[in-house]
């Protein structure tokens, strides 16, 4: 059958020394689809300062175009975590989008455009320390308030999972939980 170099949609070269994944030939595609080939690049997929919500005062998108666009950008998540968070956030306004959100998705199409060549790079390596990051933007979803975590695994220097998720409850605060842990702690030590 001979070397795997494409599955899925995903590019995978591999040599004796590395191997790596990417989806170069889906990015050119969908931002050839959606008219974002002569857009200018930047350098984040979503600002520091951004905030998205309902935005009911907004202008109405039409819904079908954006669930298709959120859709392709999902998709491209497989080879591209660094996306993962804010694709994330503009899925939460598939059922009523607004051309805020619209700007939004289109600053990660902008993104794309511009980091094209970011790969999925896996060495060979006899390193199998297993590290895991997380991180939490505490509660700045504007609609419900609630969190959204994010976490990243390594094995040796290879990223070998990550997820981002809404979380189901709203935290007051981290501060009051430590506290309310730190009372309890010592019930189960004597």
């Amino acid at each position: 059958m001979g070397e795997l170099n494409f599955f899925l949609g995903l590019q995978i070269k591999q040599t004796p020394v590395e191997t790596s994944i990417h989806q170069q030939k889906y990015i050119k595609e969908l931002l050839k689809k959606y008219d974002m080939n002569e857009a200018k690049t930047n350098d984040t997929p979503i600002g520091t300062t951004t905030n998205l919500d309902k935005d009911e005062s907004g202008s109405p998108f039409n819904d079908t175009t954006y669930r298709g666009k959120i859709g392709s950008l999902l998709y491209l998540t497989a080879s591209r975590p660094d996306i993962l968070f804010s694709v994330g956030l503009c899925a939460r306004f598939q059922s009523c989008p607004k051309e805020s959100h619209l700007k939004a998705v289109k600053r990660i199409m902008r993104y794309l455009k511009g980091t094209i060549n970011l790969v999925l790079w896996y060495p060979t390596s006899d390193s199998f320390n297993l590290k895991g990051f997380a991180d939490a933007d505490y509660a700045r979803h504007m609609v419900d308030r609630k969190s959204t975590s994010g976490m990243a695994h390594f094995l040796g220097p290879c990223l070998i999972s990550w997820a981002t998720r809404k979380q189901n409850s709203v935290a007051l605060s981290t501060e009051l939980s430590m506290l309310q842990l730190l009372h309890v702690l010592p019930n189960f030590f004597g």
